[in-house]
């Protein structure tokens, strides 16, 4: 059994223990741009000794933020303020890596310490979109635009716009959001997705933008580099996201260049009455 201690290699990278930095929304971004803060917060964490530091849940464009504090990457500005960020990470031992992510119908929403709520107009709301014209619930009440096939086709791009940029900033490992209740896991959840076009109704149809969508970011992100995917693996709820799924998309996955999969559960409906909240209650789903 390996130790904590011990390294790991995945591709060309090689981290120095098996202690990794989970993404952490931080909402202290300013039109998507990191500042002082993010470099303090993910900088201590490579001082302090762990091998792998993936900054938070960052948009693909501006209407795939959560709140108006998330972090970007739909601009050379928001890389150009990444860089150093990484650069510092890298400068200290730990591997630098990012979270790219599209929060779909639960965007445009305050940030937690000022309200579990969607924004009103007054406070600088914006559209949202998911795969189906259905609200999260509870106090994210916005409904969402059901998308067009050019809107999922202009998401995917950004998905790969900003792998590239990721790149450019001097990140060494890749996650894509797909879990959480955002957009991509909407459009796998039956709860949250009821298409009845190639994107809704079957196993195949609900997986094919994240599969789609992961093509087209390994299509941009360097082969030797480690391209991962953050999943639900079950959305604790009758009639949703199941664990016989995510293996089989993780094998599809697989297929299609993603190396590793972080094993995550919930966030597609605001009901968590199902979900066993406990020490360690996710580890069998890796």
């Amino acid at each position: 059994m390996s130790g904590l201690f011990d390294t790991f290699t995945l591709k060309s990278i090689t981290l120095r223990n098996r202690i990794g930095v989970s993404p952490m929304c931080q909402y202290s971004a300013v039109d998507g741009v990191p500042n002082d803060w993010h470099l303090v917060h993910l900088g201590s964490r490579a001082i302090g000794g762990a091998a792998l530091v993936i900054a938070e849940a960052t948009g693909v464009s501006p209407e795939g933020r959560i709140s108006p504090g998330c972090t970007g990457l739909w601009n050379d500005a928001q890389a150009e303020s990444w860089s150093r960020i990484a650069a510092f990470i890298a400068q200290h031992g730990a591997v630098p890596g990012i979270q790219i992510a599209h929060a779909g119908r639960k965007a445009s929403a305050l940030r937690p310490w000022d309200g579990d709520r969607s924004l009103t107009a007054e406070e600088g709301a914006w559209p949202t979109f998911g795969p189906s014209a259905i609200a999260f619930g509870g106090g994210l009440t916005q409904v969402p635009t059901a998308m067009t096939l050019d809107e999922i086709a202009r998401v995917r791009q950004a998905f790969a716009n900003a792998a590239k940029r990721a790149l450019a900033a001097g990140f060494k490992w890749l996650e894509l959001h797909y879990a959480h209740g955002y957009l991509a896991h909407s459009f796998l959840s039956p709860i949250s997705n009821q298409r009845d076009d190639a994107y809704g109704g079957s196993f195949d149809n609900r997986a094919r933008f994240a599969i789609e969508t992961a093509r087209a970011v390994r299509d941009v992100w360097p082969q030797e580099l480690p391209l991962t995917v953050r999943l639900s693996c079950s959305d604790w709820i009758e009639g949703g996201w199941t664990i016989d799924e995510s293996v089989a998309l993780a094998q599809r996955l697989k297929s299609d260049g993603v190396d590793l999969i972080d094993c995550s559960s919930g966030g597609s409906s605001s009901d968590r009455t199902a979900m066993p909240v406990g020490p360690s209650w996710q580890v069998p789903f890796a």
